[in-house]
């Protein structure tokens, strides 16, 4: 019979750890662009949490209504329903292999994790390229369209844009590092 390869009870506490941060990331945004402009010297924010949207939406989306841009608004993010329960889930995947300590789980946890993560760029993609190329062409202004960017910054007329990761990110990347190390440390288990 083959020996079932157990984590470390240190490697089953990292992954305790990334299961938290996880399941905590909900509670934090997880990216957000600021628009910066002379009559906007503050800055307005678009900020996405995985279950809603804050920030100056109102104004954003009067503002983008001149170029021809669909709104913002948690109607038009379907992710935000449910989004959180896949969160959940995986923090309670993860905290099971933990409790577990099979490593074979922690393969197929660090593959989903991988998986979603992916698909998660990817959607960011697809909404800021569906927002910035599908303009109405009867909109008072005409530009051409354009694809904001996931990170960094972007001009658009006398709009300074600039797209970042929020702390929720940074708890989920963290949280995938911390899955990482019982590999490297147990690996001749």
């Amino acid at each position: 019979m083959k020996e079932i390869k157990r984590l470390s009870f240190i490697s089953s506490a990292l992954l305790v750890l990334a299961s938290l941060l996880i399941a905590g990331s909900i509670f934090f945004p997880w990216w957000a662009m600021n628009f910066i402009a002379p009559q906007y010297p503050e800055g307005l924010d678009i900020i996405v949490y995985p279950n809603k949207l804050e920030g100056e939406i109102e104004i954003v989306n009067g503002l983008n209504h001149y170029i021809g841009m669909k709104g913002f608004s948690e109607e038009n993010f379907p992710e935000l329903t449910f989004l959180p329960y896949v969160i959940s889930g995986l923090a309670l995947m993860v905290l099971i292999t933990a409790i577990l300590r099979r490593k074979s789980l922690l393969y197929g946890v660090i593959g989903l994790f991988a998986v979603g993560g992916l698909l998660g760029v990817w959607d960011l993609n697809r909404w800021l390229k569906d927002f910035g190329t599908n303009l109405d062409p009867t909109a008072p202004i005409e530009i051409e369209p354009f694809v904001p960017p996931m990170l960094g910054e972007n001009t658009l007329a006398n709009f300074i844009t600039n797209s970042y990761l929020g702390f929720g990110s940074y708890m989920v990347l963290a949280a995938f590092l911390l899955l990482l190390i019982p590999l490297w440390k147990d690996r001749r288990k």
